[in-house]
């Protein structure tokens, strides 16, 4: 699941597949509504991670609880990388994704954030990107984070520079009939 947010935090957009998920509509996640899927144990810890990663423009990964579209919670990884641009390499917002997680029985059952790394962990197949670009979006994200691993930071500009035509042309994608379930 693809999102977009702004400077502030706050989710401009959402893919179809948030709804198919989480039941929530794409106009209610806007802004700071997606927390209403979170479970009430992770919240804070969310809410202060998340304020803490965009004061300081820096990538993350963050592991906490969903609400399914059937009432049941899930744990999900979210991570996002910054985007900059003009004028001065202004912080922008974040192009992210949310993947939920299969069970693993070694990891702890609280939720927590990592700042400055974001891996994304392999798609999983009950959340297809619901587009093409979402989907050259999840590849981009995935291609971040095997860039970081294999040392070639030198591909870190452009890579972020296709995050940010990514995250900028999903953010300008114009709600139609067809694209309903988009916020923008």
């Amino acid at each position: 699941m693809i999102f977009v947010t702004n400077a502030e935090g706050g989710v401009t957009y959402v893919s179809p597949e948030w709804t198919a998920f989480t039941d929530q509509p794409a106009i209610e996640a806007v802004e700071l509504g997606w927390f209403a899927c979170v479970h009430s144990d992770d919240y804070e810890t969310a809410v202060a991670f998340l304020r803490n990663a965009r004061d300081q423009q820096s990538e993350y990964s963050l592991r906490l609880r969903l609400r399914r579209s059937d009432g049941s919670y899930t744990w999900v990884i979210i991570g996002a990388v910054p985007s900059f641009g003009p004028p001065g390499n202004t912080f922008l917002g974040y192009l992210g994704s949310t993947t939920e997680l299969g069970p693993s029985g070694s990891e702890p059952l609280t939720a927590y954030g990592t700042l400055a790394r974001f891996v994304p962990p392999p798609p999983n197949p009950a959340t297809p990107p619901g587009s093409t670009l979402e989907l050259v979006a999840d590849y981009l994200l995935v291609a971040h984070g095997l860039i970081e691993q294999d040392h070639a930071k030198e591909m870190l500009p452009v890579l972020r520079k296709a995050l940010l035509t990514a995250g900028i042309l999903l953010a300008r994608n114009i709600t139609s009939p067809e694209t309903g379930d988009r916020i923008h």
